[in-house]
Order: structure tokens, then sequence, then C-alpha cells
């Protein structure tokens, strides 16, 4: 998968870079014969304002044919939201492929009583 990567208030390491490619390239396998038409992630650290320490999003998008499926997510950890954004995005592709399947057979049988 082609992944566009930005990082915003923080520096794009290439071990970063290869932990998001990483992440992100497990997900072919749940995509299948769809196409990803654009894929984003973009990772930054919120701000420097808190007490608690750094806090960390992460936030994914594939635009499919003419759908887009968003995840974001903030961790204290910015491996950790990474992690977590790559594991909905798995259930988000699940849910859209079962949508699209559902919807091909609902038409088919449709064609067949017509």
């Amino acid at each position: 998968m082609q992944l566009n990567i930005k990082a915003t208030n923080l520096e794009l390491t290439p071990k970063l870079k290869d932990h998001v490619q990483k992440k992100m390239d497990m997900l072919d396998k749940y995509l299948g014969k769809f196409k990803v038409i654009n894929a984003r992630l973009e990772v930054s650290k919120i701000s420097n304002h808190h007490l608690k320490g750094e806090i960390y999003r992460a936030e994914a998008n594939l635009a499919i044919g003419g759908d887009l499926l968003r995840v974001a997510k903030t961790e204290k950890d910015l491996f950790k939201a990474i992690d977590k954004v790559k594991d909905h995005l798995e259930l988000a592709i699940r849910k859209y492929k079962d949508k699209k399947i559902d919807r091909k057979k609902k038409e088919q049988k449709l064609g067949a009583l017509i």
C-alpha cells in the first residue's frame, strides 16, 4: 500500500516511518480485491501544555472506491496510538467489506427474482 505519512509537532524519524509502514502493510490482507486510492496517516504531538506528559495522536484515512474510512486515536505513547489505529482500521475494513458483499448478494438475489 502506497502510504503518505505526515508528522506534526514531532520529527518523522526512519524508525517511526518504518513502524507506520509495517503496521499499515498488515492491512493489505484484509483489503483483498478492494483497491486503495489514497492512504494517509498523520502522527502528531497534540500540545506542550499538558501537565501529565505528552499526548500523541494518530489518524488514518483510506480512500477506497468512493468511500473514506477514517480512524483517529490518542495515547500517551506514539507507537501505541499507531497500533490502535491499525487495529480499529482493520475492524473498519472488515465492516466495509461485509457491507459491500451483503449489498452485492442482495442485488444478485433481486436480479434472479426478476
